[in-house]
């Protein structure tokens, strides 16, 4: 019989860490050309899959905040919907949180972006990004309301922009009209190296102008 003999304060052994989860999607809807385009930093980001039902957590601070009055307007009204754009100017400064979090039901993610304001509790924005569509990916806001949108690379950027939005009632759905539209929107992660990025959002009118402009910078999560 073989004797095993044991160390007295021996180290444990290693717990075994799952690798990561290889996500494609983003890059399957960009092509290997665009995706290569991209900072290494940015690929990492949207290119590691959560476990279902796990979350990222990123925290930051907005750098920057503009509306004119027609955006002002329009950040209001949307409050009826569930506040899809930022609303406050005094959230300049503020501390901003972005949590994501896999979507076991639909293959897509949950997004929850947090901004602090000078008084009260903070905007709280709740959206869904799903893999469908005729683009190949939407964000739903709730209330039967998304947008299709088209994902684009650049060598410092990944942008999502709006190709149009919809209403979904009793299992239809139906596309708004131009002249319905809030107008275009354009989402950009831009690494800025050191393990930080800048999140921006913009919305602008072919009458209006630039109505709604929000930056912020975030950390990458630990």
């Amino acid at each position: 019989m073989q004797l095993v003999q044991y160390v007295e304060n021996a180290p444990p052994p290693p717990i075994p860490v799952d690798p990561p989860l290889a996500d494609d999607r983003f890059r399957n809807l960009l092509g290997p050309q665009a995706w290569a385009l991209l900072p290494v930093a940015v690929r990492k980001r949207f290119g590691k899959r959560l476990k279902g039902g796990d979350s990222v957590a990123y925290q930051g601070v907005v750098t920057a905040m503009r509306m004119n009055l027609a955006g002002w307007v329009l950040a209001q009204a949307a409050r009826l919907v569930g506040a899809p754009f930022p609303f406050d100017r005094s959230s300049l400064h503020q501390p901003a949180v972005v949590i994501v979090t896999e979507d076991c039901v639909t293959d897509g993610q949950f997004w929850i972006r947090q901004y602090g304001r000078a008084r009260g509790f903070p905007q709280v924005v709740h959206s869904s990004k799903r893999f469908a569509g005729p683009t190949g990916l939407e964000e739903y806001i709730g209330y039967g309301i998304g947008m299709a949108l088209r994902v684009e690379a650049t060598a410092q950027a990944l942008l999502f922009k709006s190709d149009h939005f919809f209403v979904q009632v009793a299992g239809r759905r139906f596309r708004l009209p131009q002249v319905l539209s809030p107008g275009r929107l354009v989402v950009g992660h831009h690494d800025l190296g050191a393990a930080s990025f800048r999140f921006s959002l913009e919305v602008t009118h072919r009458l209006f102008g630039c109505m709604l402009r929000q930056d912020a910078i975030f950390r990458d999560a630990d």
